[in-house]
């Protein structure tokens, strides 16, 4: 299988909430809109310093990454950051690689926006067709 790439939208969370409570206009929230490459071997949505001072985020923890080339690096991982594609959102955090020549989609973006990727296809579609599904196995239900 080869790379696929795909494009989304990413949103400083914060600047969202701000904007949604009059803290802020709408036209001063923070996004970029680019093509990403949607990795299922990567967990976190991967992103280069360049978008994250772009996105205005700030940075939350630190973790250690292992990278195709096998090399591990500590890396700082940023505070929310929607992420759009499509009819379809949600929020996770962004682990900053410096240097990184390719925005990553990986697993928790993929799964948090009911996404895969197509092998035969080469596209990143809905994994339950154009209808987002969230399933959430809940038994204490009368």
């Amino acid at each position: 299988m080869g790379m696929v790439n795909t494009e989304v939208t990413l949103i400083n969370a914060r600047d969202e909430g701000n904007a949604e409570d009059g803290l802020i206009k709408t036209d001063a929230v923070r996004s970029v809109t680019l093509t990403a490459i949607a990795d299922t071997g990567s967990l976190y949505l991967v992103i280069n310093e360049e978008i994250r001072d772009k996105l205005g985020l700030a940075y939350k923890d630190e973790k250690t990454a292992n990278i195709a080339n096998g090399q591990s690096l500590r890396c700082k991982t940023t505070e929310a950051v929607e992420v759009h594609w499509k009819n379809r959102q949600t929020l996770c955090q962004a682990l900053v690689i410096p240097g990184a020549k390719s925005v990553l989609l990986g697993a928790i973006p993929l799964e948090g926006m009911d996404l895969v990727v197509n092998p035969v296809s080469q596209e990143v579609t809905g994994a339950h067709g154009d209808d987002v599904q969230i399933y959430c196995l809940y038994y204490d239900i009368n």
